[in-house]
C-alpha cells in the first residue's frame, strides 16, 4: 500500500518531490519489514564554472603556497563585502529635489532677480558585515596558521570546529583537521542565511556558506568562493542595487506635477497678456513690474504646505505607531503601509517561535507521555548546546511533576545518572546508565536517530509507520529506548519524540485580521517544502507551497512564474535572491508589497519591498534594511500599523484633495479675472490667504478618520477630476461675489473694499471644503475631531475679523463679513453633495475611459474576466446545491420508506 500525493495542486504546481511511504507487506509475524523514508535536506545549487573548479583541487596537507595566495588575492581580490559610500552633500542636497521644491527655488531665482523677497543601504552592508568571521585557520606552505579572512582566496584549504563562523564560500573534504579521513559530519546552524529553524548536516562534498555557524563536529574545507560572489555577498549586492524612489515620492510628485504644469500654463499667459496688454505703459508694462506681480500669483497658488503637512500628518502617526512598539524609520513608510495588499512573512522567528518544542509523541505500548519526557531528559546533555537537547529539556522540566522544585537543576530525584556517552556523529545517539535510587535498579537509556534507535530495538514496523508519518509532515523525529534490569543487553522502544518549530500564538490570529482588513499574508521560509505546508496548516493558511526553484523555472515565463507566485500561499526552500524576486514580481504586478523578517537572508527583500518590516530580534543587517521595526515579539502588532496607518493615510489623502481643489479653484478665478477685468488683489492678501489656511490644515494630522476595510489607493485621476469639479463650482461663486459687488452694490473695480470682500471670500471658500474632503461620504458621517474645527473656523473667524475692522485691508463692516462666511458654510453642503455622487458614480472603468493607458485597458479586461469567471463558478455552485438538496430528499424519501416496510 502507498500514501502518494502529498503535494497539495490548488491551481498551482510546486516542483517539490513527493514523498512515498511504502511498506512491504501487511501485518502479522511474517510481516516484511517497512522501510524508514528519510526525508533528504534540498541544497542550494552552487554552481562553480570550469576555470575555477580548477583551482579547487589543492593538496589538504599542504595548501597553498604564499606566491600562490598572492596571486589568487590580485585576480579575485580580498574576501570582503565592498564599500559603497554616497557622498554626504549629494544628499544632502537630495533632499530639495522634487516637482514643488524646483518650482519653489525657481520662485527664489525670480524673487532674486526683481528683488521681491518672500540612508539606509550603507548601514544595511555595515551590518551585514559584522557577521563575517574576522580570522580562519588556514594550511599555507604545509603549515597550520592563523590568517585574516579577508586574505583567504579560492583554493585555499580551511580548517572548521566547533563553534567557528565559517570565514567564506567552503566546499567540504571529508577529512579531519587532524589529517585523518572521516565520514562523519558538520551540523552547521545557517539559520541568519537561509532561515531554516534546523541545523543542517553537511557531509562531504557539501557547501557550507559564509557567516553560518558550525555547532557540531569538526573537517577540513577547501575555499570556493570569496567576497562578493559568496552567498552573502550576493545578498550585500541585492542591497546594493535597491534604490527606488518611494511610492509616496511618486505620488507627491504626480500630484506637485499637475499643479505645477497649470500654475506655470495659466500664470505664463497671464505674464504674456500683461506684457501685451500694457506695452504702451512704461511703469505697468515694465518687464520687472508685470513679473513681480506673476511672482508673487505663483508664490501663492504653489502648494508650499502640500510636503509640510503630509509629513506633519506621518509624524503624528509615527508616534502613535511608537506607542505600540512599532518603531517607524522612514517617515513614508506609514503612507505605503496603508496601500500595501500583500505581505510577504519570513516563518522562523516571524511566524513561529524560532525554538524546536517538544509535540505529540508516538508512544509504544505500556508507556506514557511523561516515561517518554523521563527516559530523555535522563539521557540528555547537560548543558550541551544543541537546540534539539534543549527543547528535551524543556519540555521535561516543565511537564514532569519530579522535576519541579529540584534542590539541584542537575539531579532527577529519585534517579541517577552513573555514565553518559555524549551524541557521537558516528552512532547519531546518545546513551544514559541509570540508576532507580528506590529500588537499585541498573538501566540504560538511548536516544538518537529513529533509524539508529529502531535497529537498536531489532525494528518495529509501527513505529517506521509513525517516523514515515511525522517525516511527511516536516516533524523531526527522535527514538528513545531502554533496558530492564533482567535483560541489560536488551532495548525495549519507549516511543518516538516529534520536535516542530511551532507558529506563535498570536499568528494565526494576525494572519486572519490581516486577510480581513484586504492583505494577503504569504509565507516564506528557507525551510524544506514539507515542513512549510505543516506550518501554513496550522497557521490556518491553505497549504499551496511554492518550491522556490518554481521562480527561476527557465521553462516557464516570467506572466506564468507572476501568476503562480500571485496564487500561492507561501515559499519554501529560499535564498535572498528568491525572496528578493517574489517581491519584484509582486511589485511589477502593481501590488505593494510588505516584507517581515529578521535574518541576515531577509535584507535585500527587505530593501526591495515597499515596506520593509524588521520583528523582534531581528539582526542588525535586518534592522539597516527595514523602513520599520516592531519590538514587540510576532507579528500581533502589524495589524495595529496598518489600522493607525490608513487613519493618517485618509487624513493625507483628504488635505491633497482639499489642496489641489483650493488651487485649481485659485488659478482659475485669477486666470480668468486678470483676462476679462484686467483686477488683481494685493500681494499682501494672496500671502496671507496661503499661510493662514495652510496652517491651521496643519492640525489635520489628529482629526478623526474613518478607517478603510480596504488596502488604501491614491486614485490620482480620481482626486484630479473630484478636483477640478469643485475648483470649477468654487470659481463659479467667486464670480458670483465679485459681479454682485461690483454691480448689484457698486462697488467701483478700483475701490479697495472689493479687495477685502474677494479676500475674505477665497479664504474662507475653499477652506471650508476640507470639512468635506475628509471621507467619501456626506460630512456628517464622521465628524470632525473638536481641535482640527477649531483650527479651521478659528482662522475664518480671524480673517472675517481682519476684514470688518480693516485691518490689513479697508474695512467692510458686519453685514459683509458675517454674510460672506455664512455662504461659504452653505455652499460648503452643495460642494459635499457634489462630491458624493461623484464618488457614487466614479468606477475604475470611468477612469479606464477617461485615460485610457494600455496598462488601465489591461487591468479592465482582466477584472472583466474575473467577473464572468466569478459568475460561472456562482453558478455552477448553486447547481451543486441544488443536486445535492434533491439527493438528500430522495435518500430521506428511500430511507423513510424502507423504514414503513421494516415496520410492517
Amino acid at each position: 500500500m502507498s500514501l502518494e500525493g502529498i503535494e497539495e495542486k490548488i491551481g498551482l504546481e510546486t516542483s517539490g518531490k513527493r514523498e512515498e511511504i511504502i511498506e512491504k507487506s501487511g501485518e502479522g509475524s511474517n510481516a516484511k519489514p517497512v522501510e524508514l523514508v528519510e526525508h533528504k535536506h534540498v541544497e542550494v545549487a552552487d554552481e562553480i564554472p570550469p576555470e575555477l573548479e580548477a583551482l579547487l583541487h589543492t593538496d589538504p596537507s599542504t595548501g597553498l603556497t604564499t606566491d600562490e595566495a598572492k596571486d589568487r588575492l590580485e585576480k579575485f581580490g580580498r574576501n570582503e563585502l565592498a564599500e559603497v559610500k554616497t557622498n554626504p552633500i549629494l544628499k544632502f542636497l537630495s533632499y530639495f529635489t522634487g516637482a514643488i521644491a524646483y518650482l519653489i527655488e525657481l520662485s527664489c531665482v525670480f524673487a532674486a532677480i526683481v528683488q521681491h523677497w518672500v540612508s539606509r543601504a550603507e548601514s544595511a552592508l555595515d551590518a551585514l558585515k559584522q557577521t563575517l568571521a574576522l580570522k580562519a585557520k588556514v594550511w599555507r606552505d604545509g603549515q597550520f596558521v592563523e590568517v585574516d579572512t579577508a586574505e583567504l582566496v579560492p583554493g585555499d584549504v580551511i580548517g572548521l570546529r566547533l563553534g567557528d563562523i565559517i570565514p567564506a564560500d567552503a566546499r567540504l573534504l571529508g577529512i579531519s583537521v587532524t589529517g585523518g579521513e572521516t565520514e562523519g559530519t558538520l551540523s552547521i546552524d545557517q539559520s541568519a542565511l537561509t532561515g531554516e529553524s534546523l541545523p543542517v548536516e553537511k557531509k562531504k562534498g557539501d557547501t557550507c556558506y559564509s557567516s553560518s555557524i558550525v555547532k557540531q563536529g569538526q573537517m577540513l574545507a577547501v575555499v570556493t568562493k570569496t567576497g562578493s560572489k559568496t552567498f552573502i555577498g550576493r545578498a550585500a549586492n541585492l542591497i546594493s542595487i535597491t534604490v527606488e524612489q518611494g511610492h509616496f515620492q511618486k505620488i507627491v510628485n504626480a500630484i506637485g506635477n499637475f499643479l505645477i504644469l497649470i500654475t506655470v500654463v495659466l500664470v505664463s499667459i497671464i505674464f504674456i497678456y500683461q506684457m501685451v496688454y500694457f506695452r504702451n505703459d512704461p511703469v505697468k508694462g515694465n518687464v520687472f513690474e508685470v513679473l513681480g506681480h506673476v511672482l508673487v500669483l505663483t508664490i501663492a497658488a504653489i502648494p508650499v504646505g502640500l510636503p509640510t503637512v503630509l509629513s506633519v500628518t506621518m509624524a503624528v502617526g509615527a508616534k502613535q505607531l511608537a506607542a505600540k512598539k512599532v518603531i517607524v524609520k522612514r517617515l513614508t513608510a506609514v503612507e505605503e503601509m496603508a496601500s500595501v495588499s500583500v505581505l510577504c512573512s519570513d516563518k522562523t522567528g516571524t511566524l513561529t517561535l524560532n525554538e524546536l518544542t517538544f509535540d505529540e509523541p508516538y508512544l509504544s505500548h505500556g508507556y506514557t507521555k511523561h516515561d517518554i519526557l523521563l527516559y530523555s531528559y535522563l539521557s540528555a546533555e547537560p548543558g550541551a548546546n544543541d537546540p534539539i537537547e534543549s527543547a528535551v529539556r524543556t519540555a521535561a522540566e516543565n511537564e514532569l511533576d519530579i522535576l519541579q522544585n529540584r534542590q539541584s537543576a542537575h539531579e532527577v530525584p529519585g534517579y541517577k545518572v552513573t555514565a553518559f556517552i555524549p551524541f557521537n556523529p558516528a552512532t547519531k545517539m546518545t546513551n544514559a546508565t541509570v540508576v532507580n535510587l528506590d529500588t537499585n535498579e541498573v538501566f540504560k537509556v538511548a536516544k538518537g536517530a529513529p533509524q539508529v534507535i529502531i535497529q537498536l530495538v531489532g525494528g518495529d514496523n509501527d513505529a517506521v509507520r509513525a517516523v514515515n508519518s511525522l517525516a511527511v509532515r516536516g516533524l523531526r523525529a527522535l527514538g528513545v529506548a531502554r533496558t530492564y534490569p533482567d535483560d541489560p543487553d536488551t532495548y525495549k522502544l519507549v516511543g518516538m519524540i516529534s520536535l516542530l518549530d511551532p507558529p506563535r500564538p498570536d499568528s494565526a490570529e494576525t494572519i486572519r485580521r490581516c486577510n480581513h482588513y484586504g492583505v494577503e499574508v504569504k509565507m516564506i521560509t528557507g525551510d524544506q517544502l514539507i515542513i512549510a505546508k505543516e506550518v501554513a496548516h496550522r497557521l490556518g493558511m491553505n497549504r499551496v507551497i511554492l518550491d522556490a526553484n518554481h521562480l527561476v523555472d527557465p521553462d516557464k515565463t516570467e506572466e506564468e512564474v507572476t501568476q503562480h507566485c500571485e496564487r500561492a500561499d507561501g515559499f519554501a526552500q529560499v535564498i535572498p535572491e528568491h525572496k528578493y524576486r517574489v517581491v519584484e514580481l509582486l511589485q511589477k504586478r502593481g501590488l505593494l508589497v510588505g516584507m517581515t523578517g529578521d535574518g541576515v537572508n531577509d535584507a535585500p527583500a527587505l530593501k526591495k519591498a515597499n515596506v520593509g518590516i524588521a520583528v523582534h530580534g531581528c539582526t542588525d543587517a535586518a534592522r539597516s534594511a527595514a523602513d520599520i521595526v516592531l519590538l514587540a515579539p510576532g507579528l500581533s502588532t502589524i495589524v495595529d500599523g496598518i489600522m493607525t496607518s490608513r487613519a493618517i493615510f485618509q487624513r493625507m489623502r483628504s488635505y491633497a484633495l482639499y489642496r489641489i481643489t483650493s488651487t485649481v479653484h485659485f488659478l482659475m478665478f485669477f486666470f480668468c479675472i486678470t483676462l476679462i477685468e484686467n483686477w488683481q488683489m494685493s500681494a499682501i492678501l494672496l500671502i496671507l490667504i496661503a499661510l493662514l489656511n495652510d496652517a491651521a490644515t496643519l492640525v489635520i494630522a489628529v482629526d478623526n478618520a474613518k478607517i478603510s476595510p480596504r488596502p488604501d489607493k491614491w486614485r490620482l485621476g480620481q482626486l484630479i477630476v473630484l478636483s477640478m469639479i469643485l475648483g470649477v463650482l468654487l470659481t463659479a461663486a467667486s464670480f458670483a461675489h465679485f459681479y454682485i459687488a461690483l454691480y448689484v452694490f457698486n462697488i467701483g473695480i478700483d475701490d479697495q473694499r472689493l479687495e477685502t470682500i474677494m479676500y475674505l471670500h477665497i479664504s474662507s471658500a475653499p477652506h471650508f471644503v476640507i470639512f468635506s474632503t475628509r471621507l467619501s461620504g456626506y460630512f456628517w458621517e464622521n465628524l470632525p475631531s473638536p481641535t482640527f474645527f477649531v483650527a479651521v473656523l478659528g482662522t475664518q473667524i480671524f480673517a472675517m475679523f481682519i476684514s470688518i475692522y480693516g485691518l490689513l485691508t479697508p474695512a467692510i463692516g458686519w453685514g459683509w463679513g458675517v454674510s460672506i462666511i455664512v455662504i461659504s458654510l452653505l455652499y460648503f453642503f452643495v460642494l459635499d453633495f457634489v462630491k458624493v455622487n461623484v464618488f457614487k458614480y466614479w468606477s475604475f472603468e470611468l477612469t479606464a475611459k477617461l485615460w485610457p493607458t494600455p496598462a488601465r485597458k489591461n487591468k479592465l479586461r482582466d477584472r472583466k474576466v474575473d467577473k464572468i469567471y466569478q459568475e460561472r463558478v456562482t453558478e455552477s455552485l448553486k447547481k451543486v446545491k441544488k443536486v445535492v438538496t434533491i439527493t438528500k430528499v430522495i435518500l430521506a424519501f428511500q430511507y423513510s420508506q424502507k423504514s414503513k416496510r421494516t415496520i410492517h
